[in-house]
């Protein structure tokens, strides 16, 4: 019976079912859980575009990656062109499982048998296994939990590995440092270890799963006899381990717990205080002293630390500066600390209470509230007589005659003051009668010289030139040398014959001697008559 088993398995791993030029075949039909193999689909008609169908695949395969192959050969003389799809499969159950015929068109492939082979108890003997704990079965609301994965494999693997991400719903998750690797002995076998470390705070009262993570790596396993080809395919397959789920207990707060007390559930938690310098046994108003509290609470992140309670003393101003946050991880998990400074100034003289500093936590090592406390602190301030101000000692009326303070030098002080005062405002009154903008001389080449250069470049036919001596000399005209061109049909029509030279591509030879005649013959701008106002004086040389 098992050598029919296995003939008939031989038979299926090398069986390539084929129709209308579309075949399937498997690199191997038996293997272990976990691990991958590859589909080939190879067709050899050239006129089918496309890619095979493969949603047939995705009820009992992961599809991990495809790539495509065009191959020409030459068979009997003549030249065969073959197109190839390499499917690599991760099967989704153990037994006996089927490919489903495979579609390209209207070629379809013949279905493929498999074998899984199902792990070992807990895969402890395969060559690869992961392995998942937490360091308790239940935890407070917002409490710390640890979940540590170990990927156990006793074979080397190369660098593909890759591990899912932890996301779990209604929790946060920090990674407790980076991975650690090591080796350890299972059941007489040497095996490398992959160690990572979370840390779980849920946020939600009740029954926490903790999802199970995947793990892939590729076994470098090498044939006997066959060389290692670094660029070439790499010979292991592609292989998948998955960790167990895990159930977690998320308890509600403790009715014992204080109304309006921020929720601290942590492994440990203390509070101290620094001060700079030490406060001494007696103390001067304006002295200054720096107040560090320091916050640390093991199985906590810094962000669930709230603000130390600090309330307003009479005699003290408070500078507060901004808390420093701080995480920092060991073996039991993440311990979180906060730190607030602040400086104080004694501005008062006598007895100052510093009132305790209390702040309840919940033990979650002896489930019990517990609470953390400064002691009250007494500050004695003394009397500082450099900050006195200095009083005159005798009325000014009991001042000698020749102290008598002297009045003429601030009677002078506010003459003139008046004096400057009064020359100012009738300056800006002069000022608020002139014109906003007054007319300036017009600067530049006089319009005689322009008319000169205009005619220089107008008879010397050279177009650029005159352009711009023409735009020079019409800047100083009343009015544009659009205006000039409308009014002076000449000056219009060599105007045109000048920009068609500049402008047409053509580039014929301009003649400027018919511009410069029509500058020259341009009628002058007649005024505007204005209607003269009659004036009441008499003429000055009255007939």
């Amino acid at each position: 019976m098992k050598r029919l088993l296995c003939a008939l398995l031989f038979c299926l791993v090398t069986l390539q079912a084929s129709a209308a030029g579309f075949s399937a075949t498997v690199d191997r039909a038996r293997l272990n859980e976990g691990e991958s193999l590859d589909l080939i689909l190879e067709s050899d008609d050239a006129t089918v575009f496309g890619m095979p169908d493969l949603n047939p695949l995705k009820q009992q395969f992961e599809v991990v990656s495809t790539r495509q192959e065009n191959r020409l050969s030459s068979f009997d003389g003549k030249a065969r062109a073959s197109t190839r799809w390499v499917v690599t499969l991760l099967p989704l159950q153990t037994g006996f499982v089927v490919i489903p015929p495979l579609k390209l068109g209207d070629a379809e492939s013949m279905p493929i048998t498999l074998e899984i082979i199902k792990s070992e108890a807990g895969g402890k003997l395969a060559p690869i296994f992961i392995d998942a704990s937490l360091d308790r079965e239940s935890v407070y609301v917002q409490a710390q939990a640890v979940l540590t994965l170990r990927i156990y494999h006793s074979v080397s693997l190369y660098d593909d590995s890759s591990l899912t991400p932890l996301s779990i719903p209604n929790a946060r998750v920090e990674q407790l440092g980076d991975p650690r690797t090591y080796e350890t002995d299972v059941n007489g076998v040497r095996h490398g270890v992959i160690e990572l470390r979370y840390a779980i705070f849920p946020q939600q009262s009740g029954e926490l799963t903790i999802p199970a993570q995947v793990f892939s790596a590729t076994p470098a396993l090498r044939s006997s006899g066959q060389d290692y080809n670094p660029f070439g395919p790499r010979p292991g397959r592609l292989t998948r381990v998955r960790s167990p789920q895990i159930p977690l207990q998320v308890k509600a707060k403790p009715a014992s717990w204080p109304a309006n007390e921020p929720w601290l559930p942590a492994r440990a938690l203390t509070l101290s205080e620094a001060w700079s310098p030490e406060p001494a046994a007696t103390l001067n108003i304006g002295d200054s002293l720096t107040r560090n509290l320091m916050l640390r609470a093991e199985g906590l992140s810094s962000a669930q630390l709230p603000p130390l309670p600090m309330q307003d003393v009479a005699g003290l101003r408070r500078y507060p500066d901004q808390p420093q946050l701080r995480n920092q991880t060991n073996d039991k998990g993440m311990a979180g600390s906060r730190e607030e400074s602040e400086a104080l100034v004694l501005s008062q003289s006598g007895r100052i209470s510093l009132p305790a500093v209390q702040l309840h936590w919940w033990n979650t090592e002896t489930d019990q509230l517990e609470t953390a406390s400064l002691p009250a602190r007494e500050l004695q301030v003394a009397h500082n007589p450099s900050l006195d101000v200095e009083t005159p000692t005798s009325d000014a009326g009991e001042l000698p005659a020749g102290d008598a303070p002297l009045l003429w030098p601030w009677q002078l002080a506010s003459l003139l003051l008046s004096l400057t005062t009064l020359l100012g405002f009738g300056l800006w009154w002069r000022a608020r009668r002139q014109p906003a903008i007054l007319p300036t001389a017009q600067s530049g080449p006089s319009p005689r010289t322009l008319l000169d250069d205009i005619k220089r470049a107008c008879l010397a036919n050279d177009s650029q030139a005159s352009r711009q001596a023409i735009d020079a000399w019409a800047r100083q005209q009343p009015e544009t040398l659009a205006d000039m061109a409308e009014r002076f049909q000449p000056l219009s029509e060599a105007l045109d014959d000048l920009n068609g030279t500049l402008y047409s591509e053509s580039g014929h030879q301009w003649q400027g001697e018919s511009l410069w005649k029509a500058i020259r013959s341009l009628p002058p701008l007649e005024a505007t008559a204005s209607p003269q106002e009659t004036s009441p004086l008499p003429p000055l040389y009255p007939r």
